[in-house]
């Protein structure tokens, strides 16, 4: 059976405040407590280190500094969408349109999870949580789809194509909220003092999610060099998985070093959450490289007169 208790002793991920550990809790001196009752602490295990808060307003914003972070990933992303919209003749404009939109509630439901919008303890933050590492699951399972439409398995933008991109996306959207949120469930539920077994949930989190985005990383890599020949796209490819991996790194293996030695101010999830909009950055470039757009072109008109008019149509 798999504990999170190691990596949430390190990182404060928001699920780590829901799930527990019925042998001890890891407090932040690295002492533990014996025979922990998570009924007294509304279950949970807390990290060595994380993020302080701030107090507005009579309001207790937590992560601030991942806040504004994900703040900026939001504008990004409207740009993003934006500039998607914009290519109306691409490849794969209504797919990765879904997938940009997929990752825009996403962050949304991280910015109600990270800033205490719904708190931890709360009856509702089990299911934020939830939804929140659904639409995670949601964009992975939607990317693996939208990863193979280079191959021109498929006619881009045909209702198939969008019942597959979008039944991929449901999918894994339910298959995430409910293992997590069972597992939630059963973490919280009353005279449970038992360890929470969340072997399917870091299953599905880390292994079938992360083989999802394994499977597209190949697939573009494949397409640079077999399908558009452009190396440069294979570049890009590598650079996000550079970004993927640092965030990965820097949240679940040094976010604790990250916190004291940025006296508290930030932690593992700040530098995180900005490797991650690097990432969908250049998912963004990857496509837009690996695509032929048509907005523009030259049509030749021959007037009664015989003079020829060229007119570029959008």
């Amino acid at each position: 059976m798999f504990d999170f208790e190691e990596i949430c002793s390190r990182t404060p991920l928001p699920l780590c405040s829901i799930i527990k550990s019925g042998r001890h809790l890891i407090m932040s001196n690295s002492t533990t407590i014996d025979n922990f009752n998570p009924e007294n602490l509304h279950a949970g295990i807390l990290p060595r280190c994380y993020a302080r808060s701030i107090d507005l307003a009579n309001t207790m914003i937590f992560n601030v500094g991942n806040a504004f972070v994900n703040i900026g990933s939001l504008c990004v992303l409207l740009i993003i969408l934006y500039n998607v919209r914009q290519k109306f003749t691409a490849i794969g404009r209504a797919e990765y349109l879904h997938f940009f939109q997929l990752a825009l509630l996403m962050i949304i439901f991280t910015l109600v999870v990270d800033t205490g919008v719904s708190p931890p303890g709360s009856g509702s933050y089990p299911y934020f949580v939830a939804i929140k590492m659904g639409l995670a699951g949601a964009c992975c399972w939607n990317i693996l789809v939208n990863g193979f439409l280079g191959f021109n398995l498929w006619e881009d933008g045909t209702k198939r194509s969008m019942f597959l991109t979008r039944g991929a996306a449901f999918i894994g959207f339910v298959a995430n909220f409910l293992v997590a949120i069972l597992t939630f469930k059963t973490a919280t539920r009353k005279g449970a003092i038992d360890k929470t077994d969340t072997t399917a949930l870091f299953v599905i989190i880390y292994v079938l999610n992360g083989t999802m985005l394994l499977v597209y990383t190949v697939c573009q890599l494949l397409i640079s060099v077999f399908v558009v020949h452009n190396l440069w796209v294979a570049g890009a490819v590598m650079l996000g998985v550079f970004f993927f991996v640092a965030g990965q790194v820097l949240v679940y293996a040094v976010s604790d070093k990250i916190c004291k030695g940025a006296n508290h101010y930030i932690d593992g999830l700040f530098c995180g959450s900005l490797c991650n909009i690097f990432t969908l950055m250049m998912v963004y470039k990857i496509w837009d490289m690996t695509t032929d757009d048509d907005l523009e072109f030259g049509v030749t008109i021959h007037s009664e007169e015989g003079v020829v008019y060229s007119n570029a149509l959008k």
